[in-house]
C-alpha cells in the first residue's frame, strides 16, 4: 500500500459510513474512487464498491478502509480528504480536493488546476 503525497484520506464520519456500507456486502475490498469527463464543467466524482485491484490501481489504507484508485483519476485527486455531510435534507460524500479550480452552478461537476505528473 502507499502512503506517498497522492495519499487520499477519508474523515472519520467518512470511514465509518464506508466500513457500514461495505459490512453489508458479501464481496468487496474497500471503496473505488475516481473521476469521468462529464457536465459543465468537465468532471464528475465516481464512488462504487471496489471488487478487484487492476494492475495500473494504487490502493491507500486510512482509518481501515482500502481506498482504490486508478492511475489516470489519481492526477485529479491527488491529496483528496473525503467526507461524509449531513446538511438539512441532504446527506452525502464531499470531497476535499486540493486540484478543484471551480465547479458548476449545480455543484454535480469540476473542473481542475493542471492535474499532477503523470503516472
Amino acid at each position: 500500500m502507499s502512503t506517498d503525497s497522492r495519499q487520499i484520506t477519508l474523515s472519520e464520519r467518512a470511514a465509518e459510513h464506508v466500513q457500514n456500507f461495505l459490512a453489508g456486502r458479501d464481496n468487496g475490498i474497500g471503496l473505488r474512487v475516481g473521476v469521468k469527463t462529464t457536465g459543465c464543467s468537465g468532471y464528475q466524482y465516481v464512488i462504487e464498491p471496489a471488487e478487484q485491484v487492476n494492475d495500473t490501481d494504487t490502493v491507500f489504507e486510512s482509518r481501515g478502509v482500502k481506498i482504490v484508485v486508478d492511475s489516470l483519476s489519481l492526477n485529479y485527486l491527488a491529496g483528496t480528504e473525503l467526507d461524509y455531510r449531513r446538511e438539512g435534507l441532504n446527506e452525502g460524500f464531499h470531497f476535499n480536493n486540493p486540484n478543484v479550480s471551480e465547479t458548476c452552478g449545480c455543484g454535480e461537476s469540476f473542473s481542475v488546476k493542471q492535474p499532477s505528473a503523470q503516472v
